[in-house]
């Protein structure tokens, strides 16, 4: 048996209370004798949707001994709300147990830096691993199993049903769509993510003409009755007439035919891209990764892949796809397509010469233009947000998910945390508000001078008349909060924890195995270490007269199954992002440890 560190496991506390557990209040000690997975996560984090789909998995083939139960740690301030992390659940369909923590109090108590980041609490209840990031699955199943075997055999393991109590369903049409197309008889087409099919609605928007899928999670072509998605979410109409569909925990963009109903694959091959994969190449031979929206641009369809913080487009005549734009660095950087920064886009329109773009997580509007130039006309970056209008480059938004060119040039954002509907004129550079009191809004599609908008929370389509005058609301600002780090002046250490799995060691058979990347918010913190490097260790410089900043750090390593006899060995890739707000005072530390996976040993 693998020796490892143990910590007493911090009780769970959250303020909001327990969800999917029948109204009972849990603590570790009701879970003693399971082995227990705490998933930290958020709900506007694509890669802590990721781990909710890698993980369902494991929580099915090992239900009578695992618990994995989900810390909801809010990054926005909609997301501190309790009916935002109700819905959430509902959402994304987390079939265990959920704790609220709007206070992130649970978050603080084990030290967590990231979202997403998973603990594994043995059945005694010592913390035994960490995991940052994605791609850990195979790692924690591993796990799993010896901690079964080892408190199999000492008596320390309980069996049985766990904590999951399933909410009652509710009726609706739709439940919680996503997107939304205009057809050319005045219907509509909607995605209605949760149930993971499309839905064909007559010109009042609610009466229901026909379903496409079995509304059954899966990835199968054919008919309306046979068809499968999962989270289905952005639509296009292509110029064959047919229209694609941002199958997004599929992987895939689809394309359905309405006169015959049936569905076909275009791109993606239903695994998720990971580095190293191929970024161009035949549309059905090449991975995609989460992508949330579709819209035609320049003889190309262009794919949001919020998966990998890019834009990639798919050529029909070719049958190609590949990247169009972004590094998969995640963070707002304009420029040039192959060197700028975007994070999670989510929402696509095109007019004229722009590709418009709702970077959600920056909080920001973009475009792009036909030379692939990437700018921000709204919008600071991952960590300032709120609901402010005026001239754009004062303006905020928070994660904003839909964006609609208008015939006058000036472009609505679907604000959807802000739940509104706003407004940017590029001729006056202003933003504005055309409407409040929606419930996370997240498309709008024109017709005939009205706006009919996703209220993704409230399982319809609103139809408004765009006002002559924008509604006033008071401005509100938001950074996220988050405790900063408090480091010394001078050098900091910087080391990323990484432990190859049990079973596992670095895949160095093409060279280096493992990659960090760090930056800062301001750029001018730091004096030395910023850039790329193969080293998960690494001394940072901080610059004198900068008291306050945020480093940005991100880290890949590559391991693979050691087993000398086997000559193809499964190979894994762990990588992470984290954005650590730090503060330079005396006394502070001059270490700064994260943890990709294992244990700080000097902790």
């Amino acid at each position: 048996m693998t020796a490892r560190a143990r910590v007493r496991a911090p009780e769970l506390i959250g303020k909001g209370g327990w969800l999917n557990t029948g109204d009972r209040q849990y603590t570790l000690a009701d879970l003693r004798g399971r082995i227990v997975i705490l998933d930290f996560w958020t709900f506007c984090c694509v890669n802590c949707l990721h781990v909710l789909d890698e993980l369902r998995e494991l929580e099915e083939k090992h239900r009578d001994t695992v618990v994995i139960i989900g810390v909801h740690s809010p990054k926005f301030v909609h997301e501190a709300e309790h009916q935002a992390v109700v819905d959430a659940v509902e959402r994304y369909e987390v079939h265990h147990p959920v704790l609220d923590d709007p206070e992130l109090a649970t978050w603080k108590q084990y030290a967590v830096r990231a979202w997403p980041t998973l603990v594994v609490v043995d059945p005694e209840g010592y913390v035994v691993a960490q995991h940052a990031g994605e791609g850990h699955a195979h790692a924690i199943e591993k796990l799993v199993q010896e901690l079964e075997a080892e408190h199999g055999a000492k008596g320390t393991l309980r069996r049985g049903d766990g904590p999951y109590v399933a909410p009652e369903p509710v009726a609706t049409h739709l439940r919680f769509p996503g997107k939304a197309l205009a057809l050319p008889d005045g219907g509509f087409l909607v995605s209605d993510t949760t149930r993971h099919r499309l839905v064909e609605l007559e010109a009042d928007g609610e009466t229901v003409r026909r379903h496409f899928g079995t509304g059954e999670r899966g990835f199968a072509d054919g008919g309306p009755g046979q068809a499968r998605f999962s989270e289905p979410q952005g639509l296009a109409v292509l110029p064959d007439g047919r229209i694609a569909v941002a199958d997004t925990v599929n992987h895939a963009i689809r394309a359905l035919d309405l006169a015959t109903g049936g569905t076909s694959t275009l791109a993606g091959t239903g695994r998720q891209w990971w580095q190293g994969s191929a970024t161009t190449g035949p549309a059905t031979e090449v991975d995609l990764s989460s992508p949330w929206d579709v819209a035609w641009f320049g003889d190309r369809l262009w794919i949001a892949m919020a998966g990998v913080h890019q834009l990639w487009t798919y050529d029909p005549e070719q049958g190609t796809v590949r990247v169009a734009a972004g590094t998969t660095n995640e963070g707002l950087v304009d420029g040039p397509a192959d060197e700028a920064w975007f994070a999670q886009p989510s929402g696509l329109s095109a007019a004229g010469d722009r590709l418009w773009v709702a970077d959600s997580e920056t909080s920001a509007l973009r475009y792009v233009d036909l030379e692939g130039g990437v700018h921000t006309v709204v919008g600071t970056g991952l960590f300032d947000f709120g609901h402010r209008d005026g001239p754009a480059a004062q303006a905020l938004l928070q994660h904003p998910l839909g964006v609609t060119a208008l015939p006058d040039g000036s472009v609505a954002v679907s604000d959807t945390y802000n739940h509104a509907l706003r407004r940017y004129d590029p001729v006056s550079g202003e933003v504005t508000t055309l409407a409040t009191d929606l419930r996370e809004p997240s498309d709008a599609v024109l017709v005939e001078g009205d706006l009919v908008v996703v209220e993704s929370a409230r399982h319809r389509l609103t139809r408004l008349r765009l006002p002559e005058e924008a509604v006033r609301v008071a401005d509100t600002a938001h950074r996220t909060q988050r405790a900063a780090t408090e480091i010394a002046p001078g050098t900091l250490r910087l080391d990323v924890v990484f432990q190859a799995p049990a079973g596992q060691k670095l895949d160095t058979r093409y060279g280096p195995s493992t990659r960090l990347l760090v930056s800062s918010t301001p750029p001018e913190l730091l004096a030395e270490g910023a850039g790329q490097g193969t080293d998960l260790s690494r001394d940072l410089v901080l610059a004198d007269g900068h008291g306050e900043g945020v480093l940005h750090v991100s880290a890949m390593a590559a391991s693979c199954d050691d087993d000398p006899e086997n000559e193809y060995p499964a190979c894994h890739v762990h990588q992470q992002d984290w954005g650590v707000p730090v503060r330079v005072t005396a006394g502070g530390a001059s270490r700064l440890p994260l943890v990709l996976a294992g244990m700080d040993e000097h902790a």
